[in-house]
């Protein structure tokens, strides 16, 4: 019989578990994979694309947190923010510590114009001088992961071709990470994507009339 095992990778429950010596429980049910013999997998180690999307609260934020485990494991990590600039974040002063292992960049003006008004010219140049900067990062290899913060916005906006940003994807190192975040994930980035995470929100602060937080929402 085939050891089943349950641990937790990469976020994801696995359902069940039986030591060699054949005792087994199972969890709970719920989201969850079950690997049937992991010994006979491959140690595939290379560079994921991750995309973090939808509506809710988080997508950043987790970006940032996987750059501090990255961080940590030893990892170079670069961060340009597309679209922020013009307020202050908690997190730029935070990085700092960290001096050149955790390198983040604010790219933009902080707020573009949407719907039916066509985006400033400034705020597509700007766009395309962060796209230009963070394509030659990734394809650099000075850094293990390069965080494209807001990009997914940029191209929703009309501000950035995405056929371009996943040809590019597509040529990347292969050891180099490269997170996408921001609402409106184009289809053909979330194809071509290892894995896709979509934030859904249930509620929020705001509804309730409580403005942004500082060191929560910035």
């Amino acid at each position: 019989m085939q050891a089943e095992y349950k641990c937790l990778l990469g976020g994801v429950q696995l359902l069940s578990y039986c030591s060699p010596g054949g005792s087994c429980f199972r969890a709970k049910p719920g989201p969850a994979v079950t690997i049937k013999n992991p010994l006979s997998m491959h140690d595939v180690r290379r560079g994921l694309i991750i995309v973090n999307t939808g509506p809710g609260k988080g997508k950043t934020t987790a970006a940032m947190g996987t750059a501090l485990r990255a961080v940590g494991q030893g990892m170079r990590v670069l961060m340009l923010q597309f679209l922020k600039g013009s307020w202050h974040y908690g997190e730029l002063d935070a990085v700092q510590a960290f001096g050149d292992k955790f390198v983040m960049k604010q790219m933009g003006r902080g707020f573009v114009k949407v719907g039916t008004e066509k985006p400033d010219p400034e705020d597509v140049r700007m766009v395309e001088q962060a796209w230009t900067d963070g394509e030659q990062a990734i394809q650099s290899g000075k850094w293990d992961l390069v965080i494209l913060d807001e990009i997914n916005y940029a191209i929703s906006y009309g501000m950035l071709d995405p056929a371009k940003v996943v040809e590019s994807l597509k040529k990347k190192p292969d050891m180099v990470h490269v997170i996408l975040t921001g609402r409106n994930a184009h289809p053909t980035i979330v194809e071509l994507a290892d894995t896709v995470t979509e934030m859904r929100q249930v509620k929020h602060a705001y509804e309730k009339g409580v403005m942004a937080q500082r060191g929560i929402e910035y």
